[in-house]
């Protein structure tokens, strides 16, 4: 049995594909491929997944033109039984696969349609006529593939028009990656955000609200621009500011084994509004209450659990509203992190996930 899994666009030791995918099916599998783009070279890892290197693309146009038949034909040496891919950008590679008679599983990461409308480099006039464009074509192709894996209930809602075979696989923490063995006296009075930063993820509200705060942010990720970066590090609240860069999952467990506080205060996009993004369960891993926009979805998650306190992410003065509430009253946060991490333990973990993948395959290798 042979299992390849396709990406020109994620690292090759992505969180959702290489970390939880490949290695809980690992478990069961045997032979485990994944082709990645990234020049690293060809490698078997420690896990047993055998990653195949098809070269580093120029940019993203040569990634689109020149390296489908790269992967086409690596794809078909491997002979896989199932071939599982991870980018809206490989559709065609996926539907080129189904013509040789292979098993196909698209993994449907982001609404794409409703995350163009949210580009901000995009012509405005153009965008609604891109994202229904790419609708029609994801919609069609999506028919075609033995299954479709998505990785938010709200996504599988609408694939489930299109194919008999859907699934959601929410890209929940493992359960023990992030837990914490440390007193809650030994935290700091401090507060984190870990993730991408951009202005749509609420950068700029974040380091403004820290004007009205006696805090101090461990900020770690990349910037979406040189531009934001000078601009952001400009405010006057960026005094109160620890940047860390991209780090490595061990510093992303170092800092939240520091702090009390996870913010997570994306802006209200249509893209945003049914996501669940993957640093809000991890800060509940770690026994920390959470900040969150205060879209219904997550209100229901956050604030009917007790376990964090919803904002609204374009007003700073109710962000540090809120940071003031956790970092004043102790026992309020303390009790808030212990509802986040049973919440991790009983129902948002990858566990549970793994199961429903496992299940998955052995539907698509029957039939």
């Amino acid at each position: 049995m042979k299992i390849c899994h396709l990406t020109t666009v994620h690292l090759r030791y992505d969180d959702r594909i290489f970390l939880k995918e490949l290695c809980s099916l690992r478990k069961k599998y045997k032979n485990i491929y994944l082709i990645v783009a990234d020049g690293k070279g060809d490698e078997i890892t420690n896990t047993g997944v055998k990653i195949i290197d098809i070269g580093k693309p120029k940019n993203r146009k040569e990634r689109v033109l020149k390296f489908t038949k790269k992967i086409i034909q690596k794809a078909l040496d491997i002979n896989a039984d199932i071939y599982h891919f991870h980018d809206p950008e490989l559709i065609p590679v996926g539907l080129k696969l189904k013509n040789f008679g292979k098993n196909v599983i698209y993994d449907v990461h982001e609404d794409v349609p409703r995350q163009i409308l949210s580009k901000p480099y995009l012509n405005k006039f153009l965008k609604p006529i891109v994202s229904k464009t790419f609708e029609v074509f994801e919609n069609w192709a999506s028919k075609k593939f033995d299954g479709v894996i998505t990785a938010t209930p709200y996504i599988k809602e609408r694939f489930e028009k299109l194919n008999k075979n859907v699934i959601d696989v929410c890209n929940y923490p493992l359960k023990d990656e992030f837990f914490i063995d440390i007193s809650w006296k030994q935290r700091k009075n401090e507060i984190c955000y870990i993730g991408g930063i951009s202005k749509v993820r609420g950068i700029i509200e974040l380091i403004k609200a820290l004007e009205y705060v006696d805090t101090f942010l461990h900020l770690a990720g990349n910037f979406e621009s040189e531009e934001l970066k000078e601009k952001v590090m400009n405010l006057p609240g960026w005094k109160k500011v620890k940047y860390y860069g991209f780090v490595s999952r061990k510093k992303v467990k170092e800092i939240l084994s520091n702090v009390k506080i996870g913010i997570v205060t994306l802006h209200p996009t249509i893209n945003y509004l049914n996501s669940l993004p993957i640093k809000m369960f991890e800060y509940m891993s770690a026994q920390i209450p959470v900040i969150a926009s205060n879209f219904p979805l997550w209100k229901k998650i956050i604030e009917e659990n007790n376990c964090g306190i919803c904002v609204d992410s374009l007003d700073p003065k109710d962000i540090a509203k809120a940071i003031n509430k956790l970092l004043k009253n102790d026992n309020l946060a303390f009790e808030m992190g212990k509802n986040a991490r049973k919440l991790i333990e009983t129902k948002y973990n990858w566990e549970n996930e793994e199961e429903k993948l496992l299940r998955f395959y052995e539907t698509i290798l029957k039939g």
